[in-house]
């Protein structure tokens, strides 16, 4: 009897001591995924502060000097008109005041004389943007035992190279939307509609591509009966932030910012379309397309748009992180089938796909990695990276590379189909019947 209270009385102990041995280890993981994150941002700022970037920084800079001369109408109707090869902005208005405000503190004494430039103020929000990402993913691992289980794709995210070479040396916004769609997709978890609305707005102030995914919020909380709360934020942030373009020339805005698309022939079905020495596919541009390749970019984004819906509609009754697996499979089927994809994209998918598979994410950056340092390289001239000019003339040399992550991205999503079907052999691809969580 005594033998056994006291076995009783050890295990009553040792459950105790199991417990805080694994609550520990994770204040240990989290501790060394904060560290990366940590050296993650000092190298980025570390590339930004000593490289003037790609190209991109040149026409965001002429930009910044057109809206700052002229204003936001004449640069949406005029671009550059010293800047030939980049002559149209196509950047929401968010976008067009931070970049005026950014130029002008470029231009105060203690920016100059620090070597506070141009260039790294406008990397200088994506770095840190890219931080965050990183802490609100580590967040959410403390209560997602799936993701806690794979923190080690967190450390990869945290000193990515795709994040190191798009956040710390490219020049653009893009990590900023993305910071901005993990956060809207994160309050779904949190049942936030409020803020969720607040960010998923915030998101489509810095490129208008999130309100792909307006529809997989919409049903997501439409089927919980939280629509306004989630629409009311989400259309006032929107219409005061545009109110200026749709206002005084919602045309203009229209044109430029909605209806913009990416380049042909240099992604995808796109560039293989291109490599079949056909002149009516030969051009490498965003406009002025032939009659065929105005086709198939119709048929091409009709089919990203229908495959969102479905997505969105299917899978309305998961969870938050059903949500942010669906937005995940929404970026696997953009990236497939886009008519073209730029670098800096490459980024706009990454915390999404990791929710969906760390296994996946893994791949995905190593080939996208192998695609980015050829590009960078390549319009570099080589080792160290300092300015990077894209050109017609080189795209020729750097465009094969892209065909890594493309495959990636076809092996996953048929891997991904695979996997479902192997969950629920009921699924269907080809069916509105709603997906119901376990």
């Amino acid at each position: 009897m005594q033998a056994s209270v006291a076995t009783l009385e050890q295990d009553r102990i040792s459950l105790p001591a199991s417990a805080v041995e694994r609550a520990s280890t994770r204040d240990r993981s989290g501790f060394w995924l904060v560290a990366a994150a940590i050296v993650g941002l000092l190298l980025k700022l570390a590339i930004a502060y000593s490289t003037f970037g790609t190209n991109d920084a040149v026409t965001f800079y002429s930009f910044a000097r057109s809206l700052s001369d002229h204003g936001l109408e004449w640069t949406y109707h005029h671009g550059v008109v010293w800047l030939a090869s980049a002559s149209i902005f196509n950047h929401p208005p968010l976008t067009a005041y931070f970049l005026r405000f950014i130029y002008h503190l470029a231009h105060e004494e203690f920016f100059r004389t620090n070597g506070l430039t141009f260039p790294f103020l406008l990397r200088l929000p994506g770095i840190i943007a890219d931080f965050v990402v990183v802490l609100v993913m580590l967040h959410m691992s403390r209560a997602d035992a799936g993701l806690r289980r794979h923190r080690w794709a967190i450390a990869l995210l945290a000193l990515s190279p795709v994040s190191l070479m798009v956040s710390g040396f490219h020049g653009n916004t893009d990590p900023v939307m993305v910071l901005f769609l993990v956060l809207a997709s994160y309050m779904c978890v949190r049942e936030q509609p409020w803020l969720c609305g607040l960010f998923f707005a915030l998101s489509c102030q810095i490129k208008v591509i999130p309100l792909l995914f307006f529809p997989t919020f919409f049903f997501f909380w439409a089927y919980r009966r939280s629509i306004v709360p989630f629409l009311l934020p989400f259309c006032v942030t929107c219409l005061l932030l545009w109110s200026e373009p749709l206002l005084n020339f919602p045309a203009l805005f229209i044109k430029n910012v909605i209806s913009y698309g990416s380049y042909w022939g240099i992604w995808g079905i796109t560039y293989w379309l291109r490599l079949t020495g056909l002149s009516t596919f030969s051009l490498v541009w965003f406009e002025g397309f032939t009659p065929a390749q105005t086709i198939i970019v119709t048929l091409l984004k009709a089919l990203i748009v229908g495959s969102v819906l479905t997505i969105s509609w299917r899978r309305r009754a998961l969870d938050g992180r059903g949500l942010i697996e669906s937005i995940a499979y929404g970026w696997v089927i953009f990236f497939v089938f886009s008519p073209g994809v730029c670098a800096q994209y490459m980024v706009w998918l990454a915390p999404f796909v990791l929710i969906l598979s760390p296994t996946f994410y893994a791949w995905l950056t190593a080939t996208s990695s192998l695609f980015l340092f050829f590009f960078y390289n390549v319009i570099a001239h080589g080792l160290p990276w300092y300015l990077a000019v894209s050109t017609n003339q080189l795209n020729t040399v750097w465009t094969p590379w892209t065909a890594w992550p493309w495959a990636a991205l076809i092996l996953g999503m048929v891997f991904l189909w695979r996997n479902a079907r192997k969950a629920n052999p009921s699924l269907r691809l080809f069916s509105l019947t709603t997906v119901k969580a376990e």
